[in-house]
Formats: C-alpha cells, structure tokens, sequence
C-alpha cells in the first residue's frame, strides 16, 4: 500500500512537472524575457511592449544549413518585416563569440540572444531533451505581449512559410476596413511582405 501511494505521489508530481514544462502556446502571455546579444546588449520583452510585434526564435545551433537558411531568410525580408512594424531575435544557446561569427559569416542584420546558460530555452521550454541545444521553434509575440503564433518543427521551410502566413494576418488586423493604412491616413495598403524566392 505505502509503494503505491508513493508511486501515486511520484506520477502527480511528473504530471505536474510536464505540466510546467508546456511551451507557450498562441494565446499565450509570452515569458518576460530578458537575455543578451552578441555584442552584450541587453533585449527584453518590456521593450517592444506597446511599441512592436517581435519573431522571437529559437533555433539549435550557429551554422549549421537549416538555422543558416532560416537566419539568411529573416535577413533577407528584415526590411518588409520592419516596416510592418516586427523586430527579429534569433536565440540559441551559443557563446556570444559564436554568435559574432555567425553574423560576420553571412552579415545577419539581426540580434542574436546568447542562452549559454539554457534559462530563456527554460522559459519557452525549447530545450531538447537531453541535449544543451534548443529545439527550432519560433514565437511571433504582438505589441501587447501576446503569442499570437507558434512553429515548433524542426523544418526552416516551415517556420519560414508559417511566420510569413502569421505576420500577414497580423498585419491584416492593423489595417482599417476601408483599404487604407490603420492610421486612415489615405495611403494604400501595401502588400503582405513573403519570404519567396529567397535561398
């Protein structure tokens, strides 16, 4: 009887535990984050809060071809992206040095979070099981704070494709009904930016 209610307390406790370590999902408040960049700068949520959309990503590692293509991408579409009002920050639990090297190697126009110590893959619980390497997973986190999309796949193509849908339809909710910009300042609507036709 005492090992069964011991195992009873053992498997409430793991329940408990996979409970805690969900990640977040769409709908979400985000985690109030808050790391490190390859030059030591300091970026956290409170910073885009009321000001900015921010593609928060996680990826495994610095180099390698899916984070590379998927960094190269982002790079590539930073402009639209900004000007649609979302910031970009790639995270990994690579050195800050590593980081610096990833972006001289292929002039990344981005921030990248240095989690050599795993606690922002803690709080979006990225971190593959076993391993000091971060699941590919990407957060598209609203001017209010809020997970309004989650990837969690370890495909580029994938989080490519579905942060592109995401950030369109985001940008869709700013926009006033009648076809002109959220501010009704007469301007036409420009098109959704895309990530297509990049390698």
């Amino acid at each position: 009887m005492k090992t069964l209610f011991s195992l009873i307390i053992a498997i409430g406790i793991a329940a408990t535990a996979s409970i805690q370590a969900a990640t977040p999902a769409a709908g979400d408040k985000a985690p109030a984050f808050e790391g490190k960049d390859q030059d030591g700068k300091t970026h956290k949520l409170a910073d885009y809060l009321g000001k900015k959309s921010v593609i928060l990503y996680f990826y495994p590692k610095d180099n390698t071809p899916g984070c590379t293509k998927q960094a190269c991408t982002l790079r590539d579409r930073l402009g639209d992206l900004k000007k649609g009002g979302v910031d970009v920050l790639g995270v990994s639990m690579d050195t800050a040095d590593s980081h610096k090297k990833f972006i001289a190697d292929h002039n990344l126009n981005f921030p990248l979070l240095s989690d050599v110590d795993g606690k922002l893959a803690a709080q979006f619980s990225t971190q593959m099981d076993g391993k000091k390497m971060s699941r590919r997973v990407s957060f598209l986190i609203n001017k209010e704070g809020k997970i309004v999309h989650v990837t969690d796949t370890g495909s580029a193509d994938v989080h490519l494709k579905e942060m592109q849908e995401a950030v369109a339809k985001l940008g869709k909710c700013r926009r006033a009904p009648s076809g002109t910009d959220s501010q009704d300042t007469g301007r036409p609507i420009r098109p959704p930016f895309s990530f297509a036709g990049t390698g």
